[in-house]
């Protein structure tokens, strides 16, 4: 069964866990600011697939060692939620990420805008902000074929993410037939 939530988001390539590289991120700054609400909220629906396999390092092999983690994890979570910022650059771990996840595990999207902090801020006369979807560039493998699963888009803020983490529709096995949503978990 799978239980667990996959985090993709950029990080510079080679990647270093050090003290501050990562933490330079914004991306990975992101994701851990899930990983605080988990830590600091029980309740809180998150459940780290990153966590449930050995932590991958910087000179680790792409092809015998990275990728064949990230699809392990991937094929142990429900959904993807997908960082996605001004900071965001089409790495080649971010595209396995995606690619993997949609075409080949058929995973739910929830597509976080750390940018943007409110559900309404994401719109404009009821539809995504072309600033919003102009973000879907930045990772061209998601804005191809996020058509493919269900995908929710949301701001970085708690109770909406929280929101869709619990929605069912945005799990794997009982997932919505695809289509794009605004923000309504």
């Amino acid at each position: 069964m799978r239980t667990g939530n996959y985090c993709a988001f950029y990080v510079a390539e080679p990647f270093d866990a050090g003290p501050l590289a990562a933490h330079a991120t914004k991306d990975f700054v992101y994701y851990n600011t899930l990983r605080m609400w988990k830590g600091a909220d029980a309740a809180f629906p998150f459940s780290d697939s990153h966590a449930t396999t050995y932590n991958v390092r910087d000179g680790s092999d792409w092809e015998t060692t990275l990728k064949p983690r990230l699809r392990q994890r991937l094929r142990n979570s429900k959904n993807v939620l997908l960082f996605l910022s001004a900071a965001t650059v089409n790495s080649r771990a971010i595209r396995e990420e995606v690619e993997y996840g949609i075409r080949d595990q058929k995973l739910p999207f929830i597509v976080i805008y750390p940018d943007y902090k409110t559900r309404a801020e994401l719109l404009s006369d009821g539809r995504l902000k072309q600033s919003v979807r102009d973000l879907w560039s930045k990772v061209p493998a998601f804005r191809d074929h996020m058509g493919l699963v269900p995908t929710v888009h949301v701001p970085l803020h708690k109770e909406t993410i929280t929101q869709a983490l619990r929605a069912n529709a945005y799990m794997f096995e009982t997932k919505i037939d695809p289509c794009i949503h605004r923000y309504d978990p």
